[in-house]
């Protein structure tokens, strides 16, 4: 059995003000598709202003958009290639 090795770079960026982040998540795939998506975090006007905190929650939400949509690809795939309607499993 042959094993190849294959990485995808996952790039995030944040914006932040004193109240908000937003992350958005981009992955380039090898077949040269991308998926992207978003997220966001507020900060509650009684916490201590910690950015990397939003960034974590922010950066968080858009990764696991980011996972669904992935396999949402993945399926729609299954089922092209298939011609049967695959059954995504729900996490």
């Amino acid at each position: 059995m042959m094993h190849t090795a294959v990485g995808w770079h996952v790039e995030l960026e944040f914006q932040e003000d004193d109240e908000h982040t937003r992350a958005a998540a981009l992955v380039r795939l090898p077949d040269g598709s991308e998926v992207r998506a978003r997220g966001h975090a507020k900060r509650h006007h009684t916490d201590s202003n910690q950015p990397r905190v939003g960034e974590e929650i922010a950066g968080a939400r858009a990764l696991n958009e980011l996972a669904m949509q992935l396999l949402a690809k993945a399926h729609a795939e299954i089922d092209s290639a298939s011609g049967r309607t695959s059954h995504p499993i729900h996490v």
